[in-house]
């Protein structure tokens, strides 16, 4: 530290030696020099004749020296003393006009290197360090022009994250001493940590930081802390002789045998008795200087090739004494020699911001036994992906405790600090009575630490949980100290800044239960804790030992009665549906009756009257009474068609009137609990301008759950406000009807429902997730939990206390007091409409074939009269040639008996004058309707009398026969 003090203030005197003034300016139309020196500060003869190999061949390669382009090597020899070095540098290398300068030094920590860098930077020269490795040359306010061909010590972090996350260990402590290297290994592995390493999961987390003083005498005191973590895992940056004082003491306390793991930086590998099984780093190349001097030299003549197409090179400062000014042209090369990315002989060479080497390759080393170093893996440049790679060989690898098998890199603890909340059923806490020295045989102590006051409270807790929780500590082998939530929540995140040395950081802070885990001062949350991936970034979670969603509670509307409570059995939709059936039905009786052909017809009565057909009024009557059940004494349909449709419409009004009134008693009797929201997606919940209230807990996962959702974000901004700090408060104000609607796990809502029959839960569950055991990050005990919890669930373990705690105490048993009937809807007597329809489509039918049938029965009838009318026709023509024969035949005999007696003419003459006394032919009586009235006539005047007799008197004067 006194020889970094002392170069800085000779530097500072130095340069205020140099006068300063203005740039020098190329005049328009200049060309870059055609010649180019190079200047190198070297630690041995060796090194300076190769430097002037190496631009001797430079010269000669087309490919980084264009034609007319030469370059020259100058060199000077490195002094211990860093005041004559920046002296030299003025003398023999600024003087002589030197556009870069490649600077090297003995491995033994002189600050020569620095002295180089801090002349040469006052005037912007390049320099390229070689084998300067501290982390002080990254800071580029202090060196603006260095940059160099090896990696400083810190990045050898980056290694430690591949070799970290290749063994799987997420979990380790960083030990380093309090120089500027040592803290600068600490911040470049946090830094590439959370930068490189999004996946929390295989993020290796810092679980301890040990820095120490340099030159230890005893490192005893840090190892005894050191045992106390969790983590088995030591990161080591120290120098060879602390690494020894370290190891020593490791030694001593048994932390070198297997379970512990030892990676370490090149300097504490190089320590006389690194134990068996460390595995360190050693950077390939790190001593060739010959090489790190070709790939610095090209470097350099590549980035001048590719300045000298772009831009115009100025001349070199000339010496310090006269006119020292920053060089311009200087700066632009530094700009272009840190965008070079070339393969040399040490590797992929290129470089950062800060100048300093990226694609460093170094070899994974493994110390065996008799203090033997073997290479066990590398970290090298793959040219096809354009990264660095880590390679490593496992089974060649010799761990702590001189054994093959890996360590698991931790300790796993077996009493561990459990904490838990209370909510029913799951969690049942209360308060020790002062009398009461212990909790009760299925109770366990679970005290209260009050974070305002300070106070510790002693309680005691049963329940769900705490079954599970006994359950597990003895299927998988551990104690426990039960203790309850200091804040009384489960824990949810904020954003807070933190102001650190880089600058001003936001990070999330959580409180409640997980606060508790982050902060790793709890192993285990047995707790109704819902998983979900805002907790799940910061902690582990076992896989749900109970599944379960989010759900309303509210209260149940007050018993109500209306004056229409009547039509509750039927809803609106069916009664307006039986009001249009019975009219339709009327129509349909009165059209059938009034078309069909056997509507009317006459009765078997004597006296001729005719019943009147079925009037539109006469059949809305019908339907009616059928409907109500009462007697119909008129009005009734003839046809047989709407005699079928009655039928079926009488089968309808029983269906309906018997639904009915089972309905009706029901209701009386009973009332259907309803809930006044219908689910989240109640339009009431999402219009914040209606008066309704809902909330839910404070930081819970349902709170999480309404930030996380953007289509609810109108609803949670109104429901913020109301938000509780437990879920017993916002359940007693729904039960004083204070609160509305109250959101949260279904498990809690429904076992508060079950027990408050004035309570109900209201819509389908959502946001399903399910109950896990919250644990630290990479904790020992995830699998183990895991692996139990499902073999409870596999045994019936689970479901028996669902039985004993979830539905345990529902004496009241709501549903069963509470089975209120449903009204009727067209989806439960669809079937008799549907009746009735196919009873109307049947009557139109039947009144088709009814009149198909009369008017085929009409043409028949017309058939028959016409053949009736000629065959009477024909009989009417015989007869009248009969009687014509007969006429003849007896005026024959009266020709030739015209002398007989009197009697015999006379009698033959009342044949001839009453032809129709004889017996007529059989005819049907209604062929000729005068013949049938003749015949009526005779039998309704006495037909027996006989016919009137000729007197004797009138039958002596005959004359009038004779021909």
């Amino acid at each position: 530290m006194k020889l970094t003090r002392m170069l800085t203030l000779a530097c500072m005197l130095l340069s205020l030696m140099i006068p300063q003034v203005l740039l020098a300016q190329k005049p328009t139309g200049a060309e870059s020099p055609s010649y180019y020196n190079i200047g190198g500060v070297l630690s041995n003869n060796e090194s300076e004749s190769h430097f002037g190999t190496v631009i001797a061949h430079l010269n000669f390669d087309q490919q980084y020296v264009p034609r007319g382009t030469t370059y020259y090597d100058k060199t000077i020899r490195i002094d211990k003393n860093p005041i004559k070095t920046a002296l030299n540098v003025c003398k023999h290398l600024i003087s002589r006009r030197v556009y870069a300068v490649v600077v090297s030094h003995e491995p033994t920590g002189d600050l020569s290197p620095a002295a180089v860098s801090y002349t040469s930077g006052f005037y912007q020269i390049p320099v390229i360090g070689i084998s300067s490795r501290e982390a002080a040359f990254s800071d580029k306010n202090i060196h603006v022009s260095f940059l160099r061909t090896v990696p400083p010590y810190y990045h050898q972090a980056d290694v430690w994250l591949e070799i970290l996350s290749d063994f799987g260990y997420t979990k380790v402590i960083i030990i380093h001493s309090s120089d500027t290297d040592g803290r600068a290994v600490l911040g470049r592995f946090q830094t590439t940590s959370q930068t490189n390493y999004d996946d929390i999961d295989v993020r290796a987390t810092v679980e301890s930081i040990v820095e120490f003083e340099p030159k230890l005498d005893s490192f005893s005191s840090y190892l005894m802390d050191m045992k106390t973590a969790q983590s088995r895992v030591y990161l080591l940056y120290a120098s060879q002789e602390d690494a020894y004082v370290i190891f020593r003491d490791a030694a001593i306390h048994n932390m070198t045998e297997y379970g512990h793991i030892w990676i370490v930086t090149e300097q504490a590998l190089s320590a006389n008795n690194t134990p068996i099984g460390i595995i360190g780093l050693k950077l390939n190349n790190a001593e060739n200087e010959t090489d790190h001097i070709k790939d610095a030299i090209y470097i350099l003549a590549s980035a001048i090739k590719e300045m000298t197409v772009n831009e115009t090179i100025t001349e070199a400062p000339k010496d310090c004494d006269d006119s020292g000014a920053i060089w311009e042209s200087g700066k632009r090369l530094f700009g272009y020699l840190k965008t070079r990315n070339i393969r040399g002989e040490t590797g992929q060479v290129a470089f950062d911001d800060n100048g300093d080497r990226m694609y460093a390759e170094y070899d994974v080393i493994n110390v065996h036994e008799n203090h033997s170093f073997v290479k066990v893996g590398s970290f090298h440049y793959d040219s096809e992906k354009r990264k660095m790679r880590l390679k490593i060989n496992d089974s060649s690898i010799t761990w702590p405790g001189n054994t093959g098998k890996k360590p698991e890199g931790i300790m796993i603890p077996t009493h561990l600090k459990v904490l838990t909340i209370e909510e029913k059923p799951f969690v049942y806490a209360r308060k020790l009575l002062d009398d009461e020295i212990d909790c009760a045989d299925d109770e366990v102590v679970c005290p209260h630490f009050n974070i305002t006051n300070g106070n510790e409270q002693e309680y005691c807790c049963k329940g769900y949980c705490i079954d599970l929780l006994k359950a597990l500590a003895q299927r998988i082998n551990f104690t426990y100290d039960l203790a309850l939530s200091p804040d009384g929540q489960f824990g949810h995140y904020q954003l807070k800044n933190h102001t650190t040395g880089i600058g001003t950081t936001v990070k999330k802070e959580w409180n409640g239960l997980i606060g508790e885990l982050v902060a790793e001062r709890a192993d285990l949350i047995v707790a109704p804790l819902t998983i979900n991936p805002e907790r799940a970034e910061f902690i582990e979670f076992s896989k749900p030992f109970k599944y379960q969603g989010i759900t309303i509670l509210e209260k149940k509307p007050s018993r109500s009665s209306t004056l229409v409570s009547f039509l509750q059995p039927f809803s609106n939709t069916l009664w307006i549906l039986v009001m249009v059936s019975v009219h339709v039905v009327a129509l349909v009786l009165y059209l059938l009756d009034r078309f069909s052909p056997f509507g009317r017809f006459k009765l078997s009565s004597n006296d001729g009257t005719e019943e009147d057909a079925l009037n539109l009024s006469s059949a809305i009557w019908f339907a009616w009474g059928v409907l109500l059940n009462s007697g119909i004494g008129e009005g009734t349909p003839r046809s047989f068609s709407a005699r079928v449709l009655g039928m079926v419409w009488a089968g309808f009004a029983m269906i309906i009137v018997a639904s009915y009134t089972a309905n009706l008693a029901a209701f009386l009797v009973l009332e259907r609990p309803k809930t006044k929201l219908t689910g989240i997606n109640d339009a009431r919940l999402r219009n914040t301008m209606e008066n309704l209230t809902c909330a839910t807990v404070k930081g819970s996962s349902v709170d999480m759950y309404f930030r996380r959702q953007v289509e609810l974000s109108n609803m949670y901004r109104t429901m913020e406000a109301n938000n509780y700090d437990t879920a017993e408060q916002a359940i007693q104000d729904v039960k004083d009807g204070k609160l509305m609607a109250f959101i949260w796990d279904s498990s809690r809502l429904e076992y508060e429902a079950s027990k408050d029959c004035e309570l109900v839960t209201a819509g389908e569950l959502f946001g399903r997730s399910g109950y896990g055991i919250g644990l630290q990050k990479a904790s020992p005990w995830t699998d183990a939990v895991t692996l139990a919890i499902l073999d409870f669930h596999e045994s019936g373990f689970m479901e028996s206390l669902d039985k004993e705690w979830i539905f345990h105490g529902n004496v009241q048993q709501c549903e069963q007091f509470e089975k209120t009937p449903n009204t009727l809807g067209l989806k439960n007597m669809a079937g008799v409409f549907i009746l009735v329809g196919a009873g109307i489509v049947g009557g139109i039918g039947l009144i088709i074939i009814e009149v198909v049938y009369k008017k085929h029965q009409i043409k028949k009838q017309k058939k028959m009269e016409i053949a009736r009318h000629a065959a009477d026709k024909w009989r009417g023509t015989i007869e009248k040639r009969k009687t014509l024969r007969a006429s003849l035949a007896m005026q024959r005999q009266y020709n030739v008996g015209l002398n007989s007696v009197s009697k015999s003419v006379s009698q033959n003459c009342e044949k001839t004058r009453y032809p129709l006394l004889t017996p007529l032919p059989r005819t049907p009586e209604r062929a000729w309707p005068k013949d049938q009235e003749y015949i009526v006539n005779r039998k309704n005047n006495n037909t027996n009398k006989p016919p009137p007799r000729y007197m004797p008197t009138y039958a002596t004067d005959v004359s009038h026969l004779i021909v």
